[in-house]
């Protein structure tokens, strides 16, 4: 019986099951250095004046800041081979992550301290409760990217609207609206990284990407949260 048991194992799904916890335990810790960072710059950005004044002063940066976002994200998102090639794929997600922090501490100045450490904590209780469901779900999110990608385009129209026609309904559904989305994002490009038995799954080579989806979508619910609360405090 053991031993008939023993050559029932197959090998390659050992290695296969190997790789993929190699990968997703990869990409958490790179998440976790991103996270840090931007965490760093925020409570620098939200705590010290003097950083505040200078980027009042030189509003220019944050265009600098979006362009540099812009330059390095989409050789990773588009281009296989750069997102695969080390060292490059490393400086342009550090990049990102920098840039990326700069215009969130931006952003952040704007709104009261207390309204910022509020937005992260809701937010990292929001992601943990969501990494652990979609760990733990038979329910395969990636199977509904059909419904992510026409859920996104009714978002950005009703952005576009609140943008002429702003009025305090349409912002908290508008933001409530992006809240959903993203989580369910999140979701998504959580269990495309685990792989497994789900309908689609990122190779184990695609760490960088796999790691800058999860991070974009995290920053973008806690921006979500960030204005919403700033909304209802006003």
């Amino acid at each position: 019986m053991l031993k008939r048991d023993v050559e029932s194992l197959n090998i390659e799904d050992f290695d296969d099951r190997y790789v993929r916890h190699a990968f997703i335990s990869k990409v958490f810790a790179i998440i976790a250095a991103q996270l840090a960072l931007t965490l760093a710059v925020l409570f620098a950005f939200v705590y010290i004046d003097a950083i505040q004044d200078f980027v009042v002063q030189n509003p220019s940066l944050m265009w600098v800041a979006l362009a540099a976002v812009l330059v390095t994200m989409l050789p990773i998102a588009c281009c296989e081979g750069v997102r695969r090639s080390y060292p490059i794929n490393f400086i342009l997600l550090i990049l990102f992550t920098m840039a990326e922090s700069f215009l969130l501490g931006c952003i952040a100045i704007r709104y009261a301290p207390d309204t910022v450490l509020y937005s992260i904590g809701i937010t990292t209780i929001v992601v943990l409760a969501l990494t652990i469901f979609a760990l733990q779900t038979s329910i395969d999110f990636t199977a509904c990217w059909a419904f992510l990608l026409v859920a996104s385009i009714i978002l950005l129209i009703i952005g576009i609207v609140a943008m002429f026609f702003p009025s305090r309904v349409l912002i908290i559904v508008y933001c409530s609206l992006g809240i959903l989305i993203f989580s369910i994002y999140l979701i998504f490009d959580i269990q495309l990284m685990m792989g497994g038995k789900h309908k689609f799954a990122i190779s184990p080579e695609d760490y960088i990407f796999a790691a800058l989806s999860i991070y974009i979508d995290i920053i973008t619910i806690f921006i979500y949260i960030l204005t919403l609360m700033g909304f209802v405090d006003n």
